[in-house]
């Protein structure tokens, strides 16, 4: 451990983003990167009113619960983690919110008002674009609609349970309670998963275009071109027996993101006398697992970003600009007021008032350079949670099929393995089925019906492949056409391109495919060295940059040290190597400009930008990478290997200007892996980025595996009891106490 002097807790620091921050995360930037939001600021009088509030709401509960009855068993094993058991699944949903009440609930009531579309009422009015993006999208309207008629009974009585077990804890733990958001709804869990799912393939990147002064993008005349979209990141590995040295299955998940705050990991155990188990990952205030595990199989998630997003261009009436030509037929705009509840100086309520519109397209939205309707994947689609619980209860590759063929779930790439040696990667889609011809990454016109789509592709449209005769198959949000090697990928040709497919190959991809393409008898070890890997390949696409670099003549001697540290790198970002922090720095300006779409910069102004960087830091050029990158919170860290879009996924930025080190604030966070040998038997190890206890720094599960994390040691996972750490508490929750 890395010890430091002073004594700030850098869990409640904002990370920077300047020149000095050798990385960046898009996902932060789309919620609150720190593990609690900034609070607004309390009155007295608003204190007193809020504890009156919460003990009305603990006497409406009393009597309102009653009626349905719901009771868990909650096991916490060394490391807090927690194991949930019920004689229903509703009973064990009960349990999983209590317990994510335990562990985080400062995050849910946080992050609930924006899912509303009332934040700026808690939060000020930064919050009040989100806000308007919620109740221009129409959510809760479809909610209202069509919550009660889409959902089963069953997922109705599942999200009642979970939705009564945060309420049950609020109400008996009332010094937990900061913001009145209170009571909890099953109707709040679907919101957050309409919000939240766009954001993942990039659905904020059109409305960023929108704003702009000047029309971004050409009315599509041609073709379609490929997307060239890029993410933060996700792994997910599966080898087949053929592929492995003594003929086990083996499954990598590993799915990147932010380390704290509303979409970092939660663990947890989920078992029910319905015959439900299953382990793996989820986020607060969800009440399914997204990436997981039983004893038959297991999945994976990556993101993925095809064009799931259609921005149509309206020809407008110009007598009146509330109308619209459709086919030569002149429709009115749907016009509809947009409240937003505004808290100024942690106070003053105000509410203004906008003015909202949709099309037959979508939303619309008016603007100096034209006006624009919106159509995406999944728009209106409320069943989300639905395919989520019944890929967990699946219990073989045909159920988990059959789940995935509900085609709920808008976008993510899945990879999948079972005890019976089968693997499968699907490039998973809710695509539009388009019509062919038109350039669908750039504007549509809309005056058009034909180009407003209602329909999707099928499952069986989507590049997908099982069982490949390379015996493996590797995602790393890469383009869906290169998983594997070569002649066991799905054929471009074989799909639309009016789907625009990514075409990109991140390091990950590249690297990992060298790593599977020259071991043909990877043992368990060999599989845990591959995720471990800390390397850029020499075939990945930003080396071409750094060799520009390091081809420069030098000017002055710190110019000359510079450049021998980048020629005599090798690639690595292990914790002893003092040539990575020049290296890394000038990989990340080519990976920003083209996540940015911009030209590349001069080598030499990189060059002294990366100088600069790390001298300012480090006070050196060449700093041991683990004593530069550090992975903790608090006052807690510890050297971290790996980097950018290596394998060992690490993205640190410096969160405060006199650091002399970066923190690690995304990537790498919970993952597994898993092996089932030829007998069926089953092997898990996983580890986790803190420990299950999110908010309160107190408690001892708050930072208890984050040295091993940084060690990349891995501890067998408590799936199975024999397998499960000592118990550190066991106890019962009930709806009727």
């Amino acid at each position: 451990m890395i010890s430091r002097s002073n004594t700030r807790d850098h869990r409640h620091a904002k990370p920077r983003a300047t020149a000095d921050s050798l990385a960046a995360t898009s996902i932060n930037s789309r919620f609150r990167s720190t593990s609690v939001a900034p609070r607004t600021v309390v009155t007295i009088s608003s204190a007193v009113s809020r504890l009156v509030r919460t003990l009305l709401w603990t006497l409406t509960l009393s009597t309102s619960t009653h009626a349905l009855a719901w009771e868990a068993t909650i096991e916490r094993d060394a490391l807090g983690v927690p194991h949930i058991f019920g004689e229903t699944d509703a009973d064990m949903a009960y349990g999983l919110a209590w317990a994510q009440s335990e562990d985080g609930w400062e995050i849910l009531e946080e992050t609930l008002p924006y899912y509303r579309g009332n934040a700026a009422s808690f939060f000020g009015r930064d919050a009040a674009v989100t806000d308007y993006l919620i109740q221009w999208l129409g959510f809760w309207e479809v909610i209202d609609r069509d919550y009660d008629t889409l959902l089963k009974p069953e997922t109705r009585e599942y999200l009642d349970a979970f939705a009564a077990g945060f309420n049950d804890f609020a109400a008996r733990h009332p010094e937990r309670v900061n913001l009145d958001v209170l009571p909890v709804t099953p109707q709040d869990v679907i919101a957050a998963h309409m919000f939240r799912h766009p954001l993942f393939y990039g659905f904020e990147k059109p409305l960023t275009e929108l704003r702009a002064e000047t029309r971004q993008q050409e009315v599509s005349p041609a073709p379609q071109l490929p997307n060239t979209a890029i993410t933060l990141g996700s792994n997910a590995t599966a080898v087949a027996p053929s592929r492995s040295r003594d003929g086990s299955t083996l499954l990598m998940i590993n799915s990147h993101q932010p380390l704290t705050g509303p979409v970092s990991w939660y663990e947890v155990h989920l078992q029910s006398d319905e015959g439900l188990n299953v382990m793996g990952g989820l986020f607060i205030g969800s009440p399914a697992l997204g990436v997981g595990f039983n004893q038959h199989h297991g999945w994976g998630a990556t993101v993925n970003q095809p064009d799931l997003v259609d921005v149509y261009v309206l020809e407008m009436d110009p007598e009146d600009d509330n109308r619209y030509r459709v086919d030569g037929q002149w429709l009115e705009l749907e016009a509809f007021d947009i409240p937003i509840k505004v808290l100024f100086w942690g106070w003053l309520p105000w509410t203004v008032t906008e003015k909202g519109y949709r099309s037959i397209h979508g939303p619309v939205m008016k603007t100096d350079h034209g006006t624009y309707a919106l159509r995406y994947a999944g728009m209106d689609e409320v069943r989300q949670v639905e395919q989520w619980l019944a890929m967990s209860a699946a219990t073989s590759f045909d159920e988990w099929r059959e789940a995935m063929a509900l085609q709920h779930i808008a976008s993510f790439n899945f990879v999948y393995a079972n005890a019976d040696g089968d693997i499968h990667f699907v490039h998973n889609a809710m695509m539009p089925r388009r019509a062919v011809g038109w350039q669908w990454t750039k504007y549509l016109p809309g005056n058009r019906r034909d180009l407003i789509w209602d329909d999707y592709l099928t499952p069986d449209e989507l590049p997908s492949v099982t069982n490949p005769p390379s015996g493996y198959v590797h995602s790393a949000n890469q383009s869906p056409f290169h998983v594997s090697s070569e002649g066991s990928n799905p054929v471009k040709s074989d799909y639309p391109v009016e789907s625009g497919w990514p075409t990109r190959m991140t390091n990950r991809a590249v690297r990992g495919l060298e790593l599977l393409n020259a071991n043909t008898s990877i043992s368990f070890d060999d599989f845990s060295a591959i995720k471990h890997d800390n390397a850029y390949s020499p075939r990945y696409r930003g080396y071409s940059y750094l060799s520009l670099v390091a081809e420069l003549e030098d000017n002055d001697p710190e110019e000359a040290q510079a450049l021998s540290l980048i020629r005599d790198w090798d690639l690595h970002t292990d914790t002893a190597n003092r040539n990575a922090a020049l290296g890394v720095c000038i990989l990340l300006e080519e990976w920003q400009a083209e996540r940015t779409g911009s030209a590349l910069p001069d080598t030499r102004e990189t060059l002294h930008t990366c100088m600069e960087s790390v001298r300012n830091v480090a006070g050196r050029l060449d700093p041991e990478w683990g004593s530069l990158q550090q992975h903790g919170r608090g006052q807690r860290t510890w050297p971290a290997a790996g980097g950018p879009d290596t394998l060992r996924a690490m993205y640190a930025e410096q969160l405060e200007d006199d650091d002399d080190f970066l923190t690690v604030v995304a990537g790498d966070g919970l993952y597994y892996l898993i092996e089932w040998n030829a007998e069926g038997e089953q092997t898990i190890r996983g580890t986790h980025q803190y420990g299950s206890q999110m908010t309160d720094e107190s408690s001892p599960h708050y930072l208890d595996q984050a040295e091993s994390f940084s060690q990349e040691m891995m501890r067998a996972s408590g799936f199975y009891p024999e397998n499960r750490s000592a118990t550190s508490r066991r106890y019962t929750v009930t709806s009727a106490e």
